[in-house]
């Protein structure tokens, strides 16, 4: 298995539960984003290799072979997320999205490896339909407005790379994960909002919320998140009716769509005597005020149904970070 990305939040716990499941794999990440920390669970493992390089270098893959002796599954994860970046980075985003992701398509289909893509919600841009269906369009505003879409348009295009290589014979699948969070969430100022929320918690600073606080989103936890990249990546066929999964696409989100005002109280409710003032303000253009997933096709053709709430998952997360059980 290979798991571009490999050093990331999702990218890591994959990682891990591959290897504990009996598999041999190699993370390709070149940590600008993930962190050698999140691996070390699997420093030393004999069926685990992490590999330092460009996910958009052609040359990475090489190196991939030559350490694996061939690969049946890429996972791609590799990807430039963080809201700040869209903004202040938008080419850097788009070509490490778009390059990467063309790049490990060409080696899987020199494999003949299954391919499983990492895509987003921010696919379908600023779509009025909810819940979010694969038949719903993706709707983009003009580009002079804000350079949010960087990242949401370069998924878009990444799934159309995959459907393009579907059609010459790629067993490609799409995942889609709806507002991950866990212990290894990035919570800097360019990372995302669980943990950057958590983040204030711990510094005893005020948290920041943004906007109106109303837009709401379904987060969902690490740990389900895996599980349904691991299924979209080795189940042969449906569970429902036996058919191929390639090509298809697959949303994975809570059923609890909650308001990032929503969120910080829920946060605050956890950490206790620690919680911390919110104020609202601020935020960047282009937010989405409603992000919901549709998961038939991930109920029906994976199995896969989210089981952590949303209240379970805030108080592990807090556990891990805070060091308190």
């Amino acid at each position: 298995m290979l798991v571009t990305g490999g050093a990331g939040f999702l990218g890591s716990s994959l990682c891990e539960r591959l290897v504990n499941d009996g598999h041999r794999v190699v993370s390709l990440d070149d940590l600008s984003r993930g962190k050698e920390a999140n691996l070390a669970g699997l420093d030393g493992h004999e069926r685990f290799r992490s590999l330092v390089a460009d996910a958009c270098d052609p040359a990475a893959y090489e190196r991939v072979e030559a350490a694996l002796g061939g690969v049946d599954v890429v996972f791609h994860l590799a990807a430039v997320n963080g809201t700040k970046w869209f903004h202040e980075r938008a080419r850097h985003v788009i070509h490490v999205n778009v390059n990467a992701t063309l790049a490990a398509l060409e080696a899987a289909e020199g494999w003949g490896a299954r391919f499983v893509l990492a895509s987003s919600p921010e696919a379908m841009g600023e779509s009025s339909d909810w819940p979010l269906m694969d038949t719903h369009a993706s709707v983009f505003p003009p580009a002079s407005s804000h350079q949010r879409f960087a990242y949401g348009a370069s998924k878009y295009l990444d799934e159309i790379a995959l459907h393009h290589a579907v059609s010459r014979g790629l067993d490609g699948r799409i995942v889609r994960p709806f507002n991950g969070y866990g212990p290894r969430l990035i919570g800097e100022a360019d990372g995302q909002v669980v943990a950057m929320l958590f983040s204030a918690v711990m510094d005893s600073r005020v948290m920041a919320v943004h906007g109106d606080g109303q837009q709401t989103r379904c987060f969902t936890a690490v740990d389900d998140l895996v599980d349904g990249f691991v299924r979209a990546g080795l189940q042969e066929a449906s569970v429902a009716t036996g058919e191929p999964l390639t090509g298809m696409a697959f949303n994975l989100s809570s059923h609890q769509e909650v308001s990032i005002l929503e969120l910080a109280t829920a946060i605050n409710d956890v950490v206790g005597s620690q919680a911390v003032d919110l104020v609202l303000g601020g935020g960047y253009p282009g937010d989405a005020s409603r992000r919901v997933g549709d998961i038939t096709n991930a109920e029906e053709h994976l199995g896969w149904r989210p089981t952590t709430s949303l209240e379970e998952g805030l108080q592990s997360m807090w556990a891990s970070l805070s060091g308190v059980p």
